[in-house]
């Protein structure tokens, strides 16, 4: 059997006391059992502060552990912030994954998102033609207000109602002054003219050679009706 106090101090070495202390080893050697495992049995929680302890037995070759560790200590009170700003949105290649850069000056979060692009669609077929453009209405507005259009489309025809403001009230403008010749004298002027005589109608004859009494007397007449148109 091992005896841990041999060899005593000062004492002689011999075989045998060296093959027992050297059996004694093997034999403890030989009793120790094999580890062919290990397992958790308990995981605790103690109060914050406790310093964290394990336990450890061995049973048929297994290792079983029983863990207790003090939880943590309350943490402060975090810093609050005012607002989130988005400071960009950047469009990344179709296809790509998005993406969001988050960054706090003490007060606000500031965004940067990074968004896709998506992928090109298809052409569409085309669309339906129409033939003509047909206004519906024009409406008056009151003045001052902006102008109007509205538009459908019926499968055929484009229909437009226009609305367009009144024009504002014009300033009554001031009267002109009076011109360098009043009506009256206009009036005194025209009195002291000769009338139109197209009134007067064209002899049209023919005067024989000598002339007759009855020539004579038409010319002397019309004459006579000449004078007449032309006086006031």
């Amino acid at each position: 059997m091992y005896d841990p106090n041999i060899p005593a101090d000062h004492a002689d070495l011999t075989g045998a006391m060296f093959r027992g202390q050297f059996n004694g080893l093997k034999d403890l050697i030989d009793a120790l059992q094999s580890i062919t495992g290990a397992v958790v049995d308990d995981v605790n929680t103690l109060p914050a502060g406790d310093p964290a302890a394990v336990d450890l037995s061995v049973v048929d070759g297994v290792l079983h552990f029983s863990f207790s560790i003090p939880q943590g200590v309350d943490g402060s009170n975090g810093t609050p912030f005012a607002a989130a700003v988005v400071d960009e949105v950047n469009t990344l290649p179709s296809g790509e994954p998005a993406t969001v850069e988050a960054s706090f000056d003490g007060s606000t979060v500031h965004l940067i998102f990074g968004i896709p692009a998506g992928a090109d669609g298809n052409s569409g077929n085309d669309g339906p033609p129409f033939a003509s453009a047909v206004v519906d209405a024009v409406n008056t507005l009151p003045a001052g207000e902006p102008a109007t259009v509205e538009s459908s489309f019926d499968g055929s025809q484009v229909h437009l109602t226009f609305g367009i403001p009144a024009g504002a009230d014009g300033t009554s403008g001031n009267d002109g002054a009076p011109g360098e010749v009043s009506l009256q004298q206009l009036d005194d002027a025209i009195a002291s003219t000769s009338a139109s005589s197209n009134g007067v109608n064209l002899l049209g004859m023919s005067v024989s050679d000598p002339p007759t009494q009855g020539e004579m007397q038409a010319i002397a007449d019309k004459l006579d009706e000449l004078i007449t148109a032309l006086r006031r």
